[in-house]
């Protein structure tokens, strides 16, 4: 790691108040600096960098002009944001990032007042700078609302139906479009930029104020013709036409970096009558730091790095990740079968369809940021008799769940959910945990919900969905390396809601589903020394449950304890529900769930949020133990010593 940079103009810029005391000629400067700074901090921290180093010069700009926080600055997902952070009173936390008690890796509410609208998932930024737009527009305040969105945002379906509703904003609505890998439009340079400069400018904006005042006097066919020759005029030079029909003015493209374009664009802006107002700016991600410029992808998140050569940390060696296991089997399962084909809403490498689309790129289909669309397509594609597989992150699929219900479980259509990043996930917090993925899938009819307690299950559980062809079916995963068991050459078809037996007891029976499978084994080992015989049984399925098995378990040992990365109204509460019905409660049974807290936990190593969460060996021990000093009987959710 290098020594922090010197930023003698950013020690003097702690607050969007004290940048504005700087003079327009020292900007470039200040956002030298600032870039080394995240640069810097980001090494320390890891994190997301490419995206940040991106939107330097804007950011820098947006604070100038604009009044913050009395204009609200909303960053579509956040993870571009943290310029934003060391420019509003938060750089002497910035190497906190991401970790325990630190700051966010997205925009917070509860962090700053410079942060009025929490994000991190992708494509609502319009959506919730039109509120405030509209907000400011009934209380007739003045305030502004400002909108940062990237063109990858723009694929979500949520964005557009945002930006149909926005004249309703007036002049009070800005939208940014970060268009930083130019797909929209082709790089820009004076000419565009003096064009945006002339039509944002009061001047051109009256005159087509009046333009427009004159022509509703003119009969409808000359004033509708009016109205498009101005638009066909304004998009054969600069583009934006789809813009226009959605009811913005649009300005642009222009040079993201260059501040000299920037600051009296956005100044045109600010002043302007005439609204909402979209901005297109074409930015780079990683710009200014060669490394990242050079492969934006692998810096778009970064471990620790080395500034001077761009080198990551890398992980000490061991087990593969739950993404790259099932990644190599869903390919092993599409060289077998023609017909199964992936899914993936923007996360190709996050999913590992990235090893599966090199593979088969004929069967392979990232549709963007639109899991609704997503799920639907997929549902489709079954109905043809294709084994469609949809990997999408736990989190991400919430933004689809009417699809899920609607087009997938109501029809029974054999969907098959890869869902990974189950469970709690470290630095990224509450915003990305798959907390609720269990409780909103067994809660549907038809559906098979399964959890792997390993590689090797996991390998399993990709087969056995493959040849599932009744209904719909998931497996979820989580976040991380899997535990080194052997990955096995010839998966097994599972039976449908069949567990297994780990180990064998008497009194204390331990009911797992997932990953905590390994910390339900720790905990037999304690218990078995304190002389307490434990059965610890893995369940596999979430829906249908292994009611023989279960009931077992239930009328043969004292104390039964299930235990799940999940929110309550999952497995234990499915379990609960068997043992009410049938009366297995009754006759003194002690029966405990442990699951996720009813609480958004904020981000920490995955460890700590486990410990935290009480679902570790300790304790699961620790509720056995409690259990048994009770006198009553009963079902008490979650007891802890």
């Amino acid at each position: 790691m290098s020594e922090r940079p010197k930023t003698p103009l950013l020690d003097k810029a702690d607050t969007p108040e004290e940048l504005r005391k700087l003079k327009p000629e020292q900007l470039p400067e200040l956002a030298r600096e600032l870039r080394d700074e995240m640069i810097s901090a980001v090494s320390v921290t890891g994190g997301h960098l490419g995206a940040g180093l991106g939107v330097v010069e804007l950011t820098v700009a947006l604070h100038y002009v604009f009044d913050t926080p009395n204009d609200v600055l909303i960053w579509d997902v956040g993870h571009q944001a943290y310029p934003h952070k060391i420019l509003t009173g938060r750089r002497d936390r910035i190497r906190t990032l991401r970790q325990g008690g630190g700051l966010s890796g997205f925009t917070k509410r509860s962090e700053s007042e410079y942060d009025p609208f929490g994000a991190a998932h992708s494509s609502t930024s319009i959506s919730a700078a039109l509120g405030f737009a509209v907000a400011n527009k009934l209380a007739d305040k003045p305030g502004k609302a400002i909108a940062v969105i990237g063109d990858g945002a723009m694929s979500a379906g949520m964005a557009y139906e945002a930006m149909n509703n926005a004249e309703q904003a007036g002049n009070r609505l800005v939208v940014i479009l970060n268009d930083n890998d130019m797909s929209i439009a082709p790089p820009v340079g004076g000419l565009s930029a003096s064009l945006a400069r002339l039509v944002s400018s009061r001047p051109f904006l009256s005159l087509r104020d009046l333009a427009k005042r004159l022509a509703r006097k003119l009969p409808r066919p000359l004033h509708d013709a009016a109205r498009k020759t101005d638009e066909f005029a304004r998009g054969m030079t600069m583009g934006g036409t789809l813009f226009e029909e959605l009811g913005f003015y649009y300005v642009g493209p222009i040079d993201g970096h260059n501040l000299d374009h920037l600051i009296p664009i956005l100044e045109n802006v600010r002043d302007a009558a005439e609204g909402p107002i979209l901005i297109h700016v074409v930015t780079q991600k990683g710009k200014g730091y060669a490394p990242a410029e050079a492969a934006a992808d692998k810096y778009h998140g970064v471990q620790k790095f080395d500034v001077v050569s761009g080198v990551q940390a890398k992980a000490p060696p061991g087990p593969p990740s739950y993404t790259g296991v099932f990644a190599n089997a869903l390919i092993a399962e599409a060289k077998r079968d023609e017909t199964v084909c992936a899914i993936t809403a923007a996360m190709p490498s996050g999913t590992g369809l990235d090893k599966f689309a090199a593979t088969f790129p004929d069967r392979s289909f990232d549709v963007g940021i639109a899991e609704q669309h997503a799920v639907t397509f997929a549902a489709g594609l079954a109905a043809q008799g294709y084994r469609p597989f949809c990997a999408i992150y736990s989190t991400f699929l919430q933004r689809a769940y009417d699809q899920v219900v609607h087009d997938v479980a109501i029809q029974n259509l054999p969907v098959r959910f890869a869902i990974d990043r189950a469970g709690l996930v470290g630095a990224d917090g509450a915003t990305h945990a798959g907390s609720f993925d269990i409780s909103y899938l067994a809660s549907l009819p038809n559906f098979v919900v399964m959890a792997a307690a390993d590689e090797a299950e996991l390998t399993h559980m990709v087969h056995t969905m493959a040849l599932h062809d009744s209904g719909p079916i998931a497996v979820r995963y989580p976040r991380g390396n899997g535990t080194g068991v052997a990955i096995p050459e010839t998966p097994l078809q599972l039976p449908i809601g069949k567990g297994r037996v780990i180990r064998e007891g008497k009194s204390v029976a331990i009911l797992s589903l997932g990953t905590r499978l390994a910390e339900a084994e720790k905990a037999a080992d304690q218990l078995d020394a304190l002389g307490l015989s434990t059965t610890v049984a893995d369940l596999r399925f979430a829906k249908p449950l292994d009611e023989a098995l279960i009931r077992r378990l239930l009328t043969t040992h004292d104390v039964a304890v299930t235990i799940e990365e999940g929110s309550i109204g999952g497995l234990g509460a499915h379990v609960l529900t068997l043992a009410s019905d049938e009366g297995l409660i009754d006759g003194g049974l002690k029966l405990r769930t442990l699951r996720l807290p009813d609480v958004f936990q904020d981000h920490d190593k995955p460890e700590k949020q486990y410990e935290d969460a009480g679902l570790d060996a300790e304790a699961i021990v620790a509720t056995v133990l409690a259990a048994l000093r009770r006198n009553n009987v009963g079902v008490i959710e979650g007891a802890r010593a």
